[in-house]
């Protein structure tokens, strides 16, 4: 469809040619942060993903747009309705940036975004969709439960995994490409407009986020980029591919539950070039990796979750055959 591609090329576009600008605005602004992976400790502009919630809102509307004045069809109750839970859930990620709320807080609030999401599924479909099972009727549980804890739960994952030159937009690019993809597999419109929105904003984004970083994403990009797969795997129905995706997010949850969420030591130490675990502890997924590795570079290891990413997807794709191709991988 036609109409998917011009979504994509607006939030691209939009992206773009705002990001250049917006970081001239915000050094000037002083809203810049360290990075503390470098040795130097440079100061960089934050908050980038407000240029990507920009471009995506750019999309979604020119998809409405599409709708309302051209030949383009679908649910758009639907995707007004998760477009409201987005840009909800991003306005918390501006408060986190500017006011650095409490963790405890944050993680709660993303429940309260979900409202507009919830009002309009309570009268559509409370099925699940399980691969090898098919549909689980779920009933109001998974209008009262799964879909705010859904998008609480996504929204902090992503915004967990974070604070690595190019991670947080590298790893979004292959989660949106697959979620992409499913859904126009499937012929799910709404989930892919706001799929391709948000895979052409990263991609716009991407080389002003690459090491060495130009700016940061920022709360406002992490969090909404956990949203956004929220709202697109519910509006699709297949939140079970969602699950998959956030395995190395969960992955790294865990690991940072064990060490009580640490605020700061999350980081790397910088020598020769490589990032090593500070104190050779580890305080997260990432650290994991360093230690592993006995020492990687940004580069490296940004890559090497974006490969983690990469064989999600292939799970998803695997443990999806049947609806997608027409044949089962696993009897």
């Amino acid at each position: 469809m036609y109409e998917l591609t011009i979504v994509f090329l607006v939030s691209f576009v939009i992206t773009l040619v705002c990001t250049p600008k917006l970081i001239r605005k915000f050094r000037s602004a002083g809203i810049v942060g360290k990075d503390v992976n470098k040795s130097a400790k440079p100061e960089i502009p934050e908050m980038g993903g407000t240029m990507v919630v920009m471009g995506l809102v750019g999309g979604v509307l020119s998809a409405v747009f599409l709708n309302t004045f051209f030949d383009f069809h679908f649910n758009l109750i639907f995707l007004l309705a998760a477009l409201a839970t987005i840009l909800a859930t991003a306005l918390i990620g501006i408060f986190d940036d500017l006011f650095d709320m409490r963790q405890s807080v944050k993680a709660f609030l993303p429940l309260a975004a979900a409202i507009p999401l919830i009002a309009v599924k309570a009268a559509g479909s409370t099925s699940l969709f399980l691969p090898f099972f098919g549909d689980v009727e779920l009933g109001v549980f998974y209008i009262v439960a799964l879909i705010p804890i859904g998008v609480a739960v996504s929204s902090n994952l992503t915004n967990m995994l974070a604070g690595f030159n190019g991670m947080e937009a590298g790893m979004g690019i292959v989660i949106f490409a697959a979620v992409s993809a499913i859904s126009l597999a499937l012929g799910r419109v709404e989930p892919a407009i706001l799929s391709l929105a948000m895979l052409g904003a990263l991609l716009a984004f991407i080389p002003f986020n690459w090491n060495p970083a130009k700016i940061f994403m920022g709360d406002i990009g992490t969090l909404t980029i956990g949203s956004v797969l929220a709202c697109a795997v519910i509006t699709g129905n297949f939140e079970s591919a969602g699950a998959i995706l956030v395995i190395p997010y969960v992955i790294d949850f865990f690991i940072k539950a064990l060490n009580r969420f640490p605020s700061s030591g999350w980081w790397g130490e910088e020598r020769g070039g490589k990032l090593y675990s500070p104190d050779g502890k580890v305080r997260g997924f990432a650290q994991l990796v360093m230690k592993l590795s006995g020492g990687i570079s940004e580069k490296k290891l940004v890559l090497v979750f974006i490969g983690m990413e990469a064989l999600c997807v292939l799970a998803v794709l695997l443990s999806y055959s049947n609806a997608l191709f027409g044949f089962r991988v696993f009897a």
